[in-house]
């Protein structure tokens, strides 16, 4: 989870984004779109509180 609301295309020109843990979280949208290792299966789901990004995988941070 990180702090702000982003879409795919906000993702793509950052390259990558701090957890609110603290830990940095890389995003690859060369050929797709990746997080941390994972694939993201659907973005830009507008949610009450932000933006989800389903990913296909589980995110372990530390």
């Amino acid at each position: 989870m990180v702090s702000g609301k982003f879409t795919q295309a906000d993702l793509a020109q950052l390259g990558s984004v701090t957890s609110v843990e603290g830990a940095p979280i890389p995003i690859d949208c060369s050929d797709g779109f990746e997080v941390k290792n994972s694939t993201v299966i659907q973005a830009d789901i507008e949610a009450d509180n932000g933006i989800i990004h389903v990913i296909d995988n589980v995110l372990l941070m530390g």
